[in-house]
């Protein structure tokens, strides 16, 4: 059953600015994952190159590259649509790991799903 979680406030979060970070439960490890707004509306993806798995932000919380139209993991220049998360470029294998997101009454949610779970308490 997927449940919905709150990530943060609609307010905090900028097109093509900075993401707000939050964690999951992949399986059995603990993963960073991010949100961010690119032209109006939510993305949210585990914060892992899909070249090699290792995490993209060249500084916290920092995934647009200097265009602010693309998301660039820091170590390899790979690029990714904001949409979808799909390679633009680079060495990339695949796409990003999507995480469903929603935003009501100024609020922004991440969904589980069968692989993805909140941290444990």
């Amino acid at each position: 059953m997927t449940q919905r979680i709150q990530l943060c406030e609609s307010a905090e979060l900028i097109n093509g600015a900075l993401a707000v970070p939050f964690g999951v439960m992949q399986g059995a490890r603990v993963c960073a994952a991010f949100a961010i707004r690119f032209e109006g509306q939510v993305y949210a993806y585990l914060n892992r190159c899909a070249h090699i798995p290792m995490e993209m932000d060249y500084l916290p919380n920092h995934f647009f590259d200097s265009s602010g139209q693309w998301l660039m993991c820091a170590t390899h220049g790979a690029t990714y649509q904001p949409q979808s998360g799909a390679c633009r470029s680079g060495p990339c294998r695949g796409g990003l790991t999507k995480i469903e997101t929603s935003e009501l009454n100024g609020v922004v949610y991440w969904h589980t799903a069968a692989n993805l779970q909140p941290l444990e308490s």
